[in-house]
């Protein structure tokens, strides 16, 4: 038995291919979303059923000679195809897809760009974070939908302060009332857009990603203490940290180890209670153009109730509650690797052994810097305070 699943492109018949159109007028049998079987061409035969679930569509076919499903746009993009495949794959059937025009193809066409280099994001039905999307280095593609429409996921990358970002937004592509506009992240946040949406965002202006370690010269510092170059690159290396991972920065001082995990991790929440500091972790995320940087004003552990579970803390300062602070960090993931940083040796003796009950795998390094400076016509080195670093790592986690 042979199912045919169609993609009807923009879902109207001037976006449906040849290829789509002949099965379907061959089908004795058609389900699909309400939209898409009021679209079908003229001829197409009468037993038709709603259905968008893939066992209602199942069931909406069974008993048919040649059965056809229809989906909008590509059945390789996004699309609930991917969906009904292992099911009919479990039945013994077979599954033929026939690719549609995708709502990217008559996107990038109506706006005259090639969309090869871009980042490809569903928001329809599923929680996406649209600002690390364009922090990514490209242009993000938005697919939308539901909660995730073109609006809200303006008003997140206005809130994140690229209220200027150029985004262009589709809407109804493919039908008569097709409607392409162009403006900025803050000016589509205030705007109502057709539910059939699609948005592009240009990529956000910021540092280029690079090896951890950026000169402490670069950042804006105040009376506020900062962690030196060294010492992020460093932890940087402890805490693993890739480009899909979450991080805590808890007790965030002036933000240069917030920074540097911006610059190499998904999303950044900086914990900090002092308004000095805070003030400083603001002016920091705009001068590097680290818009996934989060600032989340307070004081640890209370502050950390309502944060997405991280992949990786790091633990600047705790205000004389390291052990409340690592609990609830052991709570919220407890995979998380954690690096605590220390110059006091009370504090690297009490970082060990609450990580090691709290059944982490412990590592303490010191690291000693000393820095060249010219003294008459010699070079003289001069010693930096010694850091101690404090990482742990659960058992399942390595």
């Amino acid at each position: 038995m042979k199912y045919t699943l169609i993609g009807m492109g923009g879902g109207t018949d001037a976006t449906l291919t040849a290829q789509g159109r002949l099965a379907l007028l061959r089908a004795d049998a058609i389900a699909g979303a309400a939209r898409l079987l009021e679209a079908l061409p003229e001829g197409c035969t009468p037993r038709r059923r709603a259905a968008t679930k893939p066992a209602a569509i199942l069931e909406a076919l069974r008993g048919a000679e040649r059965p056809c499903a229809v989906y909008s746009g590509d059945t390789g993009f996004f699309s609930g195809a991917r969906s009904l495949v292992p099911l009919l794959e479990a039945e013994g059937a077979e599954a033929e897809l026939l690719p549609g025009l995708s709502s990217i193809q008559l996107f990038a066409a109506r706006l005259r760009r090639p969309w090869q280099d871009w980042a490809l994001v569903s928001a329809h039905g599923v929680a996406c974070d649209p600002v690390a999307a364009v922090c990514a280095g490209r242009p993000a593609f938005f697919l939308t939908g539901g909660a995730g429409g073109v609006a809200s996921l303006c008003a997140e990358l206005a809130a994140a302060g690229l209220d200027s970002l150029p985004v262009f937004a589709g809407e109804d592509l493919g039908y008569p009332q097709e409607r392409i506009s162009r403006g900025t992240a803050g000016e589509f946040a205030k705007k109502t857009f057709s539910p059939l949406s699609v948005l592009l965002a240009e990529a956000a202006p910021r540092q280029a990603r690079r090896a951890p370690g950026l000169a402490d010269d670069l950042f804006l510092r105040g009376e506020v203490p900062m962690t030196k170059q060294e010492v992020r690159a460093v932890l940087l290396g402890k805490l693993g940290v890739g480009p899909e991972m979450v991080c805590w920065d808890i007790g965030a001082g002036t933000g240069s180890v917030s920074v540097e995990l911006a610059l190499q991790a998904r999303a950044v929440y900086a914990v900090e209670r002092e308004d000095d500091a805070c003030r400083l972790i603001r002016a920091n995320r705009e001068r590097f153009g680290a818009w996934n940087l989060r600032l989340v004003q307070g004081e640890a552990p209370g502050a950390l109730a309502s944060l997405p579970a991280p992949d990786a803390v790091f633990v600047g300062g705790t205000g004389g509650r390291l052990r409340e602070i690592l609990r609830a960090v052991q709570a919220a993931a407890p995979g998380a690797r954690v690096c605590v940083s220390a110059i006091a040796l009370e504090t690297v003796q009490a970082a060990l052994a609450e990580l090691e009950a709290l059944g982490y795998a412990c590592e303490a390094v010191q690291i000693g810097i000393s820095r060249a400076r010219r003294a008459g016509q010699l070079h003289l080195l001069l010693a930096q305070n010694p850091v101690f670093l404090v990482t742990g790592v659960r058992p399942c986690a390595k």
